[in-house]
């Protein structure tokens, strides 16, 4: 591969690069990502995400499985695919960095994008510092991309989106603790990839995946697991990493409605909205659900483990057994 400064100037006419930082490494040492600051052209600094394919991985919870690292190599491919396919789909109101540049050679992978900081979008919340009103503003950019890609197939992308969904993860499952959890795994995988009306999911919509601007503006960033999946379970996903037990509890309501709303609005007409909420609000514990059960064998004790997805997964169970 060309020296990756030699393609950055090529494909941003800057004249010179002035710095460089890292801005975090991948998971399990699978490369960088990097912020370049350059001096003229267009752009005054670009992200640049460097994917080195090991021969195998190194996690840190010891899920290093040839599964597992195949995970990684096609999330990497589908990453690509979507900013190269899809992004450009979306409007203004629900930004993503744009690809400036893809080259693949061998075992090297690399991605060149507009940098968020530059255009606007310095921001980053973690759950001590995230309001009511900024986990709101998420969620309109979800429901927007939920409306955008409604019953569109995935071509390109995974044919089931999220990290976590039951048949990427055979391993985690054996080492379930729950059970009852365990056993009703694949009815309750089964009922979400049933669902009616399926959208792409974003896959990874974590806090930490979104970026905020001035007044509502967010943008959102890595999409190594975008696919085809019911809406709401990105939206359990984004709840459960910004809120502890007792604000998810008591900020469901105000969450849900105000998803809805901006799914509403931003839905073709040529669908029923009022059928998409009744399956999607009904699917809502299965999402939480399905996130339990990978949580119960991945990471023992981890913090989204409280009594409130608890309760919803038992509701769910509860459901199951009647019938």
């Amino acid at each position: 591969m060309h020296a990756i400064t030699t393609q950055i100037l090529e494909c941003t006419r800057a004249k010179a690069i002035k710095d460089s930082e890292e801005v975090q490494s991948l998971w399990s040492g699978y490369g960088s990502i990097k912020r370049y600051t350059l001096e003229g052209g267009k752009y005054p600094s670009v992200i640049v995400k460097h994917i080195l394919l090991p021969e195998s991985g190194k996690h840190p919870r010891g899920w290093n499985t040839d599964l597992s690292h195949e995970r990684k190599v096609k999330s990497y491919a589908v990453e690509s695919y979507w900013y190269r396919h899809y992004a450009c789909l979306l409007g203004s109101e629900c930004k993503v960095p744009r690809l400036l540049h893809a080259a693949e050679e061998g075992s090297s992978r690399l991605l060149v994008m507009e940098d968020l900081n530059a255009l606007g979008f310095p921001g980053r919340l973690s759950p001590d510092t995230v309001s009511l009103g900024a986990a709101k503003n998420c969620l309109t950019w979800l429901a927007r991309f939920h409306a955008r890609f409604m019953q569109v197939p995935p071509k390109g992308l995974w044919e089931t989106g999220t990290y976590w969904h039951l048949a990427t993860r055979p391993d985690v499952w054996k080492k379930m603790k729950h059970i009852p959890l365990q056993q009703a795994a694949p009815a309750i995988d089964q009922r979400l990839n049933a669902a009616a009306f399926q959208t792409l999911v974003h896959g990874d919509a974590k806090l930490a995946n979104f970026c905020f601007g001035p007044e509502e503006q967010v943008a959102a960033v890595d999409f190594q697991y975008v696919g085809r999946g019911c809406g709401i379970k990105d939206v359990a996903y984004f709840i459960s990493s910004c809120f502890a037990e007792e604000a998810c509890e008591a900020y469901e309501e105000d969450l849900l409605e105000h998803y809805f709303k901006s799914l509403e609005i931003n839905m073709d007409k040529y669908l029923d909205f009022q059928l998409v909420k009744q399956e999607w609000s009904r699917l809502y514990k299965f999402a939480w659900a399905d996130l339990y059960r990978f949580l119960d064998g991945w990471s023992a004790g981890h913090w989204k483990l409280h009594s409130y997805s608890e309760r919803l997964t038992r509701s769910v169970l509860d459901e199951l057994n009647e019938l």
